[in-house]
């Protein structure tokens, strides 16, 4: 996999971590600079690292999927992708409705403690890092550095996180979900050249 489809692949999986910051930057009152791209580390750091766990998965299952390991990365890439898409189809309305309501509540509880806003970020940061695991799975697979995969994910949420929060803030959480389309075309893209290449190679 070359530097161009490993970079393509983190800003695709860093879609996921931008809709969840757009919906999280929409419940907050005006974040500060530093408070988004202190946000934004926690999404970079956590989902960067995450590959690295998948890839070592991948790795001790390898030799028996040898055989059909491109069928098992674009299956992985493909319903990854597939459940970004569903998700941005059939988003839930609902979530500005709650969102509005956070906005109330955090009205009424001006002061947070650092320390649970932090807490709150590193647990959202963890739950949008398990697609990243299955990435990790899937590049296991392939011939990838994945040093510089986990560096060029991680890189690429930290800044589409950082986005997310601040345009959330100003165009409310609806617009993750473009985001969300966007990166799930993007994986199944993915998905799909890798079989490609790989079937032309051994075909």
């Amino acid at each position: 996999m070359n530097a161009l489809t490993l970079t393509t692949l983190s800003f695709g999986m860093a879609m996921d971590a931008f809709a969840v910051a757009v919906a999280k930057g929409a419940s907050e009152q005006r974040p500060r600079l530093w408070q988004t791209v202190q946000g934004g580390l926690f999404f970079g750091v956590v989902e960067g690292f995450a590959p690295f766990i998948g890839y070592c998965l991948g790795k001790a299952t390898e030799s028996w999927v040898q055989t059909f390991d491109h069928w098992v990365a674009f299956g992985l890439l493909g319903a990854l992708g597939g459940r970004f898409i569903y998700e941005a189809v059939y988003y839930d309305e609902q979530a500005d409705k709650q969102t509005n309501e956070q906005q109330a509540e955090q009205q009424d509880k001006q002061k947070q403690t650092s320390t649970s806003n932090i807490a709150l970020m590193l647990i959202t940061a963890i739950a949008t890092s398990i697609d990243s695991v299955v990435v990790g799975v899937s590049l296991a697979f392939l011939d990838v550095n994945i040093v510089l995969a986990c560096v060029l994910i991680g890189f690429a949420t930290t800044i589409m996180a950082t986005g997310g929060l601040y345009l959330g803030n100003r165009l409310g959480a609806s617009f993750g979900r473009y985001a969300m389309g966007v990166g799930g075309v993007v994986l199944i893209g993915i998905g799909v050249f890798i079989l490609g290449t790989h079937l032309a190679e051994h075909g």
